[in-house]
C-alpha cells in the first residue's frame, strides 16, 4: 500500500508515449514549418499557390482523423494502427527527401511536383491516422493506471492524474515542436533541403523503433465485440433500423441524452417483450436491438450537439495557419541580419510560439489558475469553455497587430523602392508580438479544446474526441486555402497591383487579408459567447466518461 501511494508519477508506458509524441512533432514541424519556403524557392511556386498547397496539405492531415477515428474506435487494433500509420509516415518522408535530392542533382534544379504531392499525401495519410490513435493509446495507459492503483480511488486524485498526463503530453509536443522549428529551419537554410528532410526521416525511424521497444510495458485495451464498444457500428445499426422500420423507439418525452439514458436503465423504451408467451431468446434479441438503436441515436446526437462549438473554433484555426505561410513570407521580406554573416531563417520565429507556451505555462498553472480558483470557487479555476474563449480573443488581437506591422513594413518597402537609401527595411523582430500572442492564445484555446472534446465524449469514443479536436485545424486549413483562392481571384482580376497575394512583397496587401481575418474572427467570437450561454456540458451532469 505504501508503495502504491508513493508512486504518483506517470507509468513507463505513458512516459514512453509522451517521448514518442515529441519525436513525431519534431519530424512534422521539421517539414511543415518551412515547407512554404521549399515550395517557393525550390518548387518555384507563387506565394499564393505555395500557401494554398500548405493549407490544403495541413487540412487533409488534420481532417483525416475525423474519418479514421470511428474505425480506430470500432474495428482497428490501436497498437498495429500506430505501427502501420507511422510506417506510412516514414515512407512519405523518404519520398520527400528523395525529391530534394533529385532536385539538387538535376541540371535544371527542378523537382517533380507529381512525386512531391504523392510524398506529402503519404505523410498526411500516416500522420492523420497516427495522431489520434497515439493519443487514445496513451489515454488507455492512463485509464489502466487509474483503475489499478490504490491512491487513485477518489475523483480528485483521478482528475489530478489526468491533468498531469495532459500537461506532460503537451510539454512533450511543445518540446518536439520547438526543436523541429528552430534546428531544422536553420539546417534547411544553411545546409540545404536534402539534409533538412533526411533528419526528420531518421527521427520517424527512431520513433518506430522506440514504439516497438515498448511492447512489454504497454497496456492493450480490449475493445471487445460488444456493440457498446463500437460507436460507428451503433450509428449504422440505428440508421439501418430506422430505414427498415423493423422496430419502434417510443421515448417517453424529449429529455436530454443523460435523462434518456437514465430512463432506459429504469424501464424499456420500446416493446421489447409483449406477452409472457414470448420466448426468452426472442426477448433478449429484441432488447438488444432496441438498445442498439437508442445508443445509435445517442451517439449521433452527441456529435451534433458539439457541432456549433466546433464550427465557431474554425476562425481560430484559420489564424493559426498564418505563421507557417504568410507570416513566414513576411519575414523573408524583412531585415534578418544579426551581425555581418548570420541571417535569421524566417521559419524559426515560429519557435517563439512554442517557447512562449513553455515559459508561460508554469505561470498559467501555478499563478493564474490558483488565483482563478480562489476568486471563482471553481475547482478548474477557469472553465474550459471560458479558456477557449480567452484564447480566441487573444488570437484576434494577434492578427490585428499583424495587420499594423504589415502595413508599416509595406510603407517602408514602397519608400525604399523610390529612395533606396532613405531607410533600412523593417526588422524581423517586429513580428515577435504577434507570434508571442498566438503562443499565449494557444495555452488557453488548444489545451482547452483537448480537454473539452476529451470530456464531452464517452470513453468508448475517445479516438473520435481527439479527432474532433484535430479536425478543427483540418477544416480551418481548407477554409484558409479556399479564402486565399477566392480573394486572389477577385483582387487579381482588378490588376496585379491590387492582388493581395502578389509575389512582389512590396505590392502585396497582406494587411488587408489580416484585417479580413480579424473581422470574421470577431464575428465568430461573439457567436461563440452566445452558444456557450446555452450549451450544457455533459461532464457537469456526471456522464460516464
Amino acid at each position: 500500500m505504501g508503495e502504491g501511494e508513493k508512486r504518483r508519477g506517470l507509468s513507463k508506458s505513458c512516459a514512453l508515449l509522451i517521448v514518442i509524441a515529441g519525436i513525431e512533432r519534431y519530424a512534422f514541424k521539421g517539414v511543415a514549418s518551412n515547407l512554404v519556403t521549399y515550395l517557393t524557392d525550390v518548387a518555384k511556386m507563387s506565394n499564393s499557390r505555395a500557401a494554398t498547397t500548405v493549407n490544403t496539405w495541413s487540412g487533409f492531415t488534420f481532417m483525416l482523423p475525423l474519418f479514421s477515428a470511428p474505425f480506430a474506435d470500432s474495428y482497428w487494433d490501436r497498437f498495429f494502427t500506430i505501427l502501420a500509420s507511422s510506417s506510412l509516415y516514414f515512407v512519405g518522408l523518404v519520398g520527400l527527401t528523395y525529391t530534394a535530392f533529385a532536385g539538387s542533382r538535376s541540371t535544371t534544379k527542378t523537382i517533380s511536383l507529381y512525386f512531391l504531392y504523392i510524398s506529402l499525401s503519404l505523410v498526411a495519410l500516416g500522420l492523420g491516422v497516427l495522431n489520434p490513435s497515439l493519443q487514445a493509446f496513451g489515454a488507455d495507459q492512463l485509464d489502466h493506471d487509474l483503475d489499478h492503483e490504490p491512491y487513485a480511488e477518489n475523483k480528485e486524485d483521478k482528475s489530478n492524474r489526468k491533468y498531469q498526463f495532459f500537461q506532460w503530453w503537451y510539454f512533450g509536443v511543445c518540446a518536439g515542436s520547438l526543436l523541429g522549428v528552430t534546428v531544422m529551419a536553420y539546417i534547411q537554410d544553411t545546409f540545404g533541403w536534402v539534409l533538412g528532410f533526411a533528419i526528420p526521416t531518421a527521427s520517424m525511424l527512431l520513433l518506430i523503433i522506440l514504439f516497438l521497444c515498448g511492447c512489454g510495458v504497454y497496456v492493450y485495451a480490449d475493445q471487445g465485440l460488444d456493440l457498446k464498444a463500437k460507436p460507428i457500428q451503433r450509428i449504422l445499426e440505428f440508421i439501418k433500423g430506422a430505414l427498415s422500420k423493423r422496430s419502434k423507439i417510443s421515448l417517453v418525452n424529449d429529455h436530454d441524452l443523460n435523462a434518456m439514458e437514465l430512463e432506459m436503465q429504469e424501464k424499456p423504451l420500446c416493446n421489447c417483450s409483449n406477452t409472457t408467451s414470448t420466448t426468452t431468446s426472442k426477448t433478449s434479441a429484441d432488447e438488444k436491438n432496441c438498445k442498439s438503436k437508442f445508443l445509435g441515436l445517442e451517439t449521433a446526437k452527441l456529435l451534433l450537439r458539439l457541432l456549433p462549438i466546433w464550427t465557431m473554433l474554425l476562425t481560430f484555426a484559420v489564424i493559426f495557419q498564418q505563421p507557417a505561410t504568410f507570416f513566414t513570407k513576411q519575414g523573408m521580406a524583412m531585415k534578418r541580419n544579426i551581425g555581418p554573416n548570420f541571417k535569421i531563417p524566417p521559419a524559426t520565429l515560429q519557435s517563439t510560439i512554442t517557447l512562449s507556451i513553455i515559459l508561460l505555462m508554469p505561470l498559467y498553472d501555478k499563478i493564474l489558475i490558483p488565483m482563478a480558483k480562489k476568486m471563482s470557487k471553481n475547482e478548474k479555476g477557469i472553465p474550459v469553455m471560458a479558456r477557449m474563449g480567452i484564447g480566441m480573443f487573444l488570437s484576434i488581437i494577434a492578427i490585428v497587430i499583424a495587420a499594423f506591422v504589415e502595413r508599416k513594413r509595406l510603407l517602408i518597402s514602397q519608400k525604399l523602392k523610390t529612395s533606396p537609401n532613405s531607410s533600412d527595411p523593417l526588422s524581423i523582430f517586429w513580428l515577435l508580438p504577434q507570434y508571442i500572442l498566438l503562443g499565449v492564445s494557444d495555452i488557453f484555446t488548444v489545451v482547452g479544446m483537448q480537454e473539452f472534446f476529451y470530456s464531452e465524449v464517452p470513453a468508448r469514443m475517445r479516438t473520435m474526441g481527439f479527432a474532433l479536436y484535430t479536425s478543427v485545424f483540418g477544416v480551418g486549413s481548407f477554409v484558409s486555402a479556399a479564402l486565399i483562392s477566392v480573394i486572389e481571384s477577385y483582387t487579381s482580376s482588378r490588376g496585379e497591383k491590387h492582388n493581395w497575394f502578389a509575389d512582389d512583397m512590396s505590392e502585396a496587401r497582406l494587411d488587408n487579408y489580416y484585417w479580413f481575418l480579424a473581422l470574421t474572427s470577431a464575428i465568430s467570437f461573439l457567436m461563440y459567447i452566445v452558444i456557450c450561454k446555452h450549451f450544457k456540458s455533459s461532464s457537469s451532469t456526471g456522464d460516464d466518461q
